[in-house]
């Protein structure tokens, strides 16, 4: 589904991020509120060579796989009126500049409000893409992040940022893929650092 078919006639959108939007969304927006949403699971499995990586050698960052069983914490970003156009054309370009995005519509629930779940857009790299990398672990997953920088900066930034907000915001969640990438990256970085 194209963002456009989406928001046609809407004054009001949610966003839901779930990777690098959560520290540096770099669109206008009325509100955020940080929550989850159901049925999906982040996972390090695409390719990125253009903002965290390069064509020779691909950066990792995150996309949603279909998990029944699995929820997602990340930020909501509520945009309204002119929001809603400018925040879908920086993020068309943004997210799908890496190619093989979908958008849909998930309901988000935010964390600690007695209030209904709203429904969020999201974006979600798709399997059928040549960047698409998939399932690796944690090993395999860190020393790629360690080593890879793309036009926007080093993988590993990417990473670090997203752990900090895990543990700043959602205290309380054990992502033990996040975490687990984490640790071996930065054992990585720590062996390359004494081998100088």
């Amino acid at each position: 589904m194209k963002p456009q078919d989406i928001v046609a006639g809407k004054t009001s959108l949610w966003i839901f991020g779930y990777g690098s939007l959560v520290w540096k969304p770099d669109f206008k927006y009325r509100r955020s509120k940080v929550g989850y949403i159901q049925g999906y699971k982040r996972r390090f499995w695409h390719g990125d060579n253009f903002h965290r990586g390069n064509d020779d050698l691909p950066g990792r960052v995150v996309t949603l796989i279909e998990d029944d069983d699995a929820s997602t914490w990340g930020v909501a970003f509520e945009v309204t009126g002119s929001q809603v156009e400018e925040s879908l054309k920086y993020l068309n370009v943004r997210e799908t500049v890496c190619g093989g995005y979908s958008t849909k519509m998930v309901d988000f629930f935010p964390e600690g409000q007695n209030e209904p779940p709203v429904q969020a857009m999201l974006y979600i790299a798709t399997t059928d893409n040549p960047l698409y990398l998939g399932p690796a672990s944690p090993e395999e997953i860190g020393v790629q992040i360690a080593v890879s920088r793309g036009k926007t900066g080093h993988n590993l930034e990417y990473l670090l940022r997203l752990a900090a907000f895990m543990r700043s915001k959602c205290p309380h969640v054990e992502d033990h893929h996040l975490y687990s990438i984490e640790a071996a990256a930065l054992t990585v970085v720590s062996c390359l650092l004494a081998a100088q």
